[in-house]
């Protein structure tokens, strides 16, 4: 793709930033719509229920592999100058900060990409509990908190056990591991049959996953020709909140950027989404011990989404998409620490199918 017009009109920093919007609005919209969510989809799991969520979240995981793996394929994306692969990343941080993201978005009745699609259709608590997440990971990247993250992330890291790249480790072809992605596939296939999914969710799901892919290409375009080096990346929502947060409380420091867009782009494509199906609908907590679980859940997310490098999105989707080791381990992490959270709270899970009423998001 020829951006040449635009970067010489608009410059590097707003070409990402407008680009990142799109992308944004194109995952906020089709997210809405499929009801994609790493929590339900993993407490169904945990429920010994193969349903409808489990099936969204495999449509979607799966398109942004088998996307993002074929543009790898014809060169279209030099997955090699990812932040994820092409700089020591953090194992300790990915175990670690995999757990808490896992606890705090049990607690919080969803993870951080959730909460700002709900928050775009009136919901008052995920709203809240997003910008305690993003307040929490702007601590951690920059604030009071750095010095602890840090010491975690450095306990053991992808320079101990020789880099990043788990298709260099197991020294897969690009054959087997477009075949893996195409497993996936086939998974939530299977189970959306079984499930009777109805075919417009998954299809969004399927949209939803390829803006990862999207993302990866047209950053990697502008970093192709651009002047200025520019770092190729997915979608995330950890480090892109606390700097879209950092926008509004003090716009002369904040530089933009793709995740500068992409936040403001998944909050517009989500509420013109709901307005056009008519699901806007303002909703609140229901008591203090409520609000308390969401504050604490988000604040869990916001520390250890920004440890790990990643949310459930940027880490266990965009990152699994090019095959960091890390981005695996926070996405195993996940979603064990949410089934065993799920169970110390609600006690032994029920098989009968009728999990969905006690998954239901904020």
């Amino acid at each position: 793709m020829d951006l040449t017009y635009f970067l010489d009109r608009f410059s590097e920093p707003w070409v990402l930033t407008i680009g990142g919007f799109l992308a944004g609005a194109l995952f906020g919209g089709f997210a809405q719509q499929s009801r994609f969510c790493l929590r339900a989809a993993a407490l169904d799991f945990a429920h010994g229920v193969f349903g409808v969520r489990l099936s969204i979240w495999l449509f979607a995981f799966s398109a942004a592999l088998l996307g993002t793996q074929l543009l790898v394929g014809v060169g279209e994306v030099q997955s090699q100058e990812a932040r994820q692969l092409a700089s020591p990343q953090s194992l300790s941080g990915a175990a670690l900060g995999g757990i808490m993201f896992g606890v705090g978005m049990v607690l919080a009745r969803g993870c951080a990409s959730r909460l700002l699609v709900l928050s775009a259709t009136g919901n008052l608590r995920a709203l809240l509990s997003g910008l305690v997440f993003a307040v929490i990971a702007q601590a951690s990247l920059r604030g009071i908190l750095k010095p602890f993250r840090e010491w975690l992330a450095g306990l053991w890291t992808t320079a101990d056990i020789g880099g990043n790249d788990l298709i260099a480790h197991l020294g897969l072809s690009q054959t087997v591991v477009i075949a893996f992605a195409l497993l996936w596939f086939a998974a939530g296939l299977a189970i959306a049959i079984r499930a009777r999914t109805a075919p417009w969710q998954a299809f969004s799901a399927c949209v939803a996953g390829f803006a990862v892919p999207l993302a990866w290409w047209f950053t990697s375009s502008v970093a192709s020709q651009a002047f200025d080096p520019v770092q190729i990346e997915g979608i995330t929502f950890t480090g892109p909140s606390a700097d879209t947060l950092m926008l509004f409380l003090s716009p002369a420091h904040s530089a933009l950027d793709f995740g500068i867009g992409l936040v403001p782009g998944v909050f517009a494509g989500s509420f013109v989404a709901a307005l056009l199906t008519r699901e806007l609908e303002l909703q609140g907590f229901e008591g203090g011990r409520s609000m308390a679980r969401y504050g604490t859940g988000a604040g869990l997310m916001g520390f250890g989404g920004m440890l790990a490098g990643g949310c459930a999105v940027g880490a266990g989707i965009t990152g699994a998409s090019v095959f960091a080791v890390t981005a695996w381990i926070t996405l195993s992490a996940i979603w064990l620490s949410a089934g065993l959270t799920d169970y110390a709270l609600n006690g032994r899970p029920v098989r009968n199918g009728q999990a969905g009423a006690a998954m239901e998001t904020p």
